[in-house]
């Protein structure tokens, strides 16, 4: 299957928010020799030694962290030592970190593939597919600057109906040049870039049609990362009368989102990523940009992330933890902080996370599906930074910084 290419500004999703320094595994390698204690590690590799990423085969071959700087720089996704160190695993998710890891969708809804049919649509009965979250997936390929993995499963969701998929996944490291380009931005000096995408296609392997009468399936990429009490996520969203574009944000998956912990306007939704308050929003595709984002204030890094939004598509499956009249009427994007499920409980990391979705797949026998999501961190002047900010997300630094400020 052909690559779907798609252009900047008209199928970006980015994620930025701010963190406080971290106090332990601050750079690329400290984080990969941790890794390689516990799982297998593939290391990819621009020509010029800076752009690294790091990819779990043990983990759908998942990136777990990247950098910018070679091994000495600051390592971006976020990892959950203390779940690796325990050598054990946990129900419903095991939070191993990683900011560009495989799932599919839907979460909730009588077409769910994380709830047993007839359960009730609650923590207690929420499980990860294990093809999702523990197994490895295969090397298929692998060179100095890309890896590529394989899988071939059953799911089964929430109304009974089983679905055969095969899994193709690449991960390719961007030179400098092609990262640059890719933000739609010139160059900046005393910016130091890593960019890398991930290429994930899915194929009805079974015999019978993907039909919506009997629930669709979605690509569902998912990257978490350091939270902190000064972190916000934003998320540009297109303006427009709600009749005619749908809800501006989807807020209730848990329940209400505190006032000081959201605030939505004409142009952009932002939400607290403190890892303190499990909530959670969503972006339907008439009102998706492909853009949001953080902001790490003390390190003075900027993350985008882009992915293929097809236009004019608006079949996402529906996550809502509760059976839907719209099964079909998702979102395109996402954002999550974590925290407690129930008071005084533990949280899954604690993390927050920026997602992107595939449209619902309605495939024949052999048809596939493919979703394209590209990941660059830069670091460095706030100034030059502002300067992406701006043209990518429609927003400056200080008003990220100052969205929930007051509140």
């Amino acid at each position: 299957m052909k690559r779907i290419p798609f252009p900047v500004h008209l199928a970006l999703m980015s994620s930025i928010a701010f963190l406080a320094p971290r106090s332990q595994a601050a750079t690329f390698g400290d984080d990969v020799s941790f890794l390689k204690d516990h799982t297998d590690v593939i290391v990819l590799s621009d020509k010029s030694g800076d752009s690294k990423v790091a990819v779990a085969p043990g983990l759908q071959g998942r990136v777990m962290t990247s950098a910018s700087e070679g091994n000495t720089g600051f390592s971006y996704g976020w990892i959950n030592r203390d779940l690796f160190s325990t050598g054990k695993l946990v129900p419903h998710m095991n939070a191993f970190g990683g900011e560009d890891r495989f799932w599919m969708g839907p979460e909730g809804g009588q077409f769910s593939i994380f709830f047993e049919k007839g359960v009730p649509f609650d923590f207690t009965n929420w499980f990860t597919p294990a093809i999702f979250d523990t197994l490895p997936y295969a090397v298929t390929s692998q060179g100095d600057d890309y890896a590529e993995f394989g899988a071939h499963f059953t799911l089964t969701n929430y109304s009974g109906t089983s679905f055969e998929v095969a899994v193709k996944r690449r991960i390719q490291v961007l030179d400098a040049d092609t990262a640059w380009k890719d933000l739609g931005v010139p160059s900046a000096k005393g910016v130091s870039i890593v960019g890398y995408e991930t290429d994930n296609e899915i194929t009805n392997a079974g015999k019978a049609a993907w039909t919506k009468d009997t629930g669709l399936l979605s690509i569902w990429i998912l990257g978490q990362y350091n939270p902190s009490p000064s972190a916000t996520i934003v998320v540009p969203i297109k303006p427009g009368s709600e009749p005619e574009m749908g809800v501006k944000v989807t807020s209730n998956y848990f329940g209400a989102i505190p006032d000081e912990r959201l605030s939505v306007g004409e142009g952009a939704v932002f939400l607290s990523a403190d890892g303190k308050y499990r909530s959670k929003i969503g972006i339907n595709p008439m009102r998706s940009k492909g853009i949001l984002g953080s902001y790490d204030s003390a390190n003075n890094i900027l993350t985008i992330v882009q992915f293929n939004l097809p236009t004019g598509v608006k079949d996402y499956v529906n996550s809502l933890w509760k059976l839907q009249d719209d099964p079909f009427g998702g979102d395109a994007a996402n954002a999550y902080n974590d925290g407690p499920a129930t008071p005084g409980a533990k949280p899954m990391g604690p993390f927050y996370e920026l997602e992107s979705s595939s449209p619902a797949a309605a495939l024949s026998p052999g048809e596939s599906l493919i979703h394209i999501r590209r990941t660059i961190h830069l670091s460095g002047p706030k100034a030059s930074l502002d300067d992406v900010a701006r043209a990518t997300l429609g927003v400056s630094i200080d008003e990220i910084e100052g969205a929930l400020r007051g509140k």
